[in-house]
């Protein structure tokens, strides 16, 4: 499974929209939208925060 999947996988599995997650995480929607298109990656850390 692939980065993006993976995020894609989990935010759902939590019942997030990308502007909850995108909140949490203290990044813009869009950030998200790339991170789950594969456009971007996240920085490491947002994903230790995200954890």
């Amino acid at each position: 499974m692939k980065l993006s999947e993976k995020i894609v996988f989990l935010r759902k599995r939590q019942g997030m929209s990308q502007e909850q997650l995108a909140n949490e995480l203290d990044v813009s929607r869009q950030a998200v939208y790339k991170w789950e298109t594969g456009i971007t990656t996240p920085e490491i850390e947002k994903l230790i925060q995200a954890v």
